[in-house]
């Protein structure tokens, strides 16, 4: 992402570039893009603040009666889409949600980022993130609608021609690098017709732009080659589910505020408060960070997802992992998150627990360096290990008991998102599935 861009640093690239359509675009409640497109001739209008749009049909952002919303667009974020044509170009600028007056929506899942980012700056602290985004490539059916149908066998980091996305998988890694991003590492994932792609860590606002970004960019080029990229956690029982690592450390004067080289394990006191203070409010953040019903499918034991709160440096078994990276590498992985999350909110929640564990000086249990997917129940019990919720409506009981999380999203905001993700739970309770009547019609 750019730094200090200007008004007209924006002008003289939409007139030079041929660009003719912009996109002005924000991120709703659930993690979803939302846009308004609007030609060149408009654009001194948006970077003036002048488009509002009815936020009263954006689930979970305002009532009827004060709908009228306002689009700040960030001008740091101006992007030239590469895979349009060349002759009448499309852009976008990412976009803070505001009220009608011009004060900041707090609803808006950028604001509540930037409220937890403000709150480190106070701290002395710079958050970095670094996320391992994980997908699925399937086939398309006649009328282009998406399946979960794969001809490949192939699994982790496989190669051609067992890897029959891997042509779809090197345009996606160009189009990114076209766009800014710098690319660490990709390849294929465990399961069949599963990828990941892995782009450097930065400040936690850029890359939560940069994961809206990359998940649009993944699945405009697989459509491209007549391929449904999806996010979902786990569209396949049968295979592991696509998770979202979120790779996290503090700088404080420049430097990685992890690293204490004279330490146990080289790590700071402040890293293992960091760890202290997500592990205590876990069970919450997993409504956040697994926001979906299909979420806890992918978190069951026996696809490599973690469900046992606990940390380790030497295995991945458990729910935080501190890599082999050492010094300025240093970091702690979280590897409960799953790809439908809101990157926004993911974020700021982490953040604030970590923070949190900080100003309380919450230091986590002993680290657990046991293959913990191989422990019985008893054993877990014995250790004292508690484990992640089971289910969504589980997850929002947590959310609702955590007074500290409700506060980080804003009581408001969590009021909203509790209850549209109950109305969520409900709909799925409803359901009669195929196992049911497959199990149960010709028993009874």
């Amino acid at each position: 992402m750019r730094e200090n861009y200007t008004r007209e640093n924006v002008a003289c690239e939409v007139e030079e570039k041929d660009v003719e359509f912009i996109r002005l675009q924000f991120t709703d409640m659930f993690g979803h893009l939302k846009n308004m497109a609007i030609t060149a001739s408009q654009l001194e209008r948006a970077l003036d603040n002048r488009f509002l749009f009815d936020g009263y049909c954006i689930d979970g952002f305002e009532d009827i009666n004060k709908s009228d919303m306002r689009l700040f667009p960030d001008l740091n974020t101006f992007e030239i889409f590469p895979w349009r044509p060349q002759q009448g170009k499309v852009a976008r600028l990412i976009c803070d949600v505001h009220n009608a007056d011009g004060t900041a929506f707090e609803g808006d899942p950028r604001y509540i980022l930037k409220k937890a980012l403000a709150h480190a700056k106070e701290m002395g602290y710079v958050f970095e993130v670094g996320p391992e985004c994980e997908f699925f490539l399937f086939h398309t059916d006649e009328n282009g609608h998406p399946t979960t149908i794969t001809h490949e066998k192939a699994g982790y980091l496989d190669i051609s021609p067992l890897d029959l996305g891997e042509n779809a998988r090197r345009d996606m890694v160009l189009t990114l690098e076209e766009m800014g991003f710098v690319i660490e590492a990709s390849h294929h994932e465990q399961a069949p017709a599963q990828h990941e792609i892995d782009f450097k860590y930065d400040e936690a606002l850029n890359t939560a732009d940069n994961i809206m970004t990359f998940k649009m960019a993944v699945k405009t080029i697989a459509k491209r080659h007549g391929l449904h990229a999806t996010f979902m956690p786990k569209p396949r029982q049968d295979a592991n589910g696509s998770g979202m690592h979120i790779n996290m450390s503090l700088r404080k004067d420049g430097k990685n505020a992890f690293v204490d080289e004279k330490g146990e394990l080289g790590l700071s006191k402040e890293a293992y408060y960091f760890i202290g203070g997500i592990m205590k409010h876990i069970k919450a953040i997993t409504a956040i960070t697994n926001p979906l019903v299909n979420s806890y499918k992918r978190l069951i034991p026996g696809f490599e997802a973690p469900v046992s709160i606990a940390w380790s440096q030497t295995n991945r078994s458990p729910l935080i992992r501190v890599p082999a990276g050492k010094g300025e590498n240093t970091r702690v992985e979280l590897r409960s998150p799953d790809s439908a999350a809101n990157p926004y909110l993911a974020f700021a929640v982490c953040l604030e627990a970590g923070l949190d564990g900080i100003k309380n000086q919450i230091m986590p249990p002993k680290g657990q360096d046991v293959n913990l997917f191989e422990l019985s129940e008893k054993e877990r019990v014995e250790r004292g290990i508690d484990v992640l919720p089971e289910t969504l409506s589980d997850a929002l009981d947590e959310l609702e008991k955590d007074a500290f999380v409700k506060a980080v999203l804003g009581e408001k905001f969590a009021s909203r998102y509790i209850a549209e993700k109950r109305k969520e739970w409900e709909q799925f309770r409803r359901q009669v599935t195929n196992w049911e009547l497959e199990s149960y019609l010709y028993k009874f």
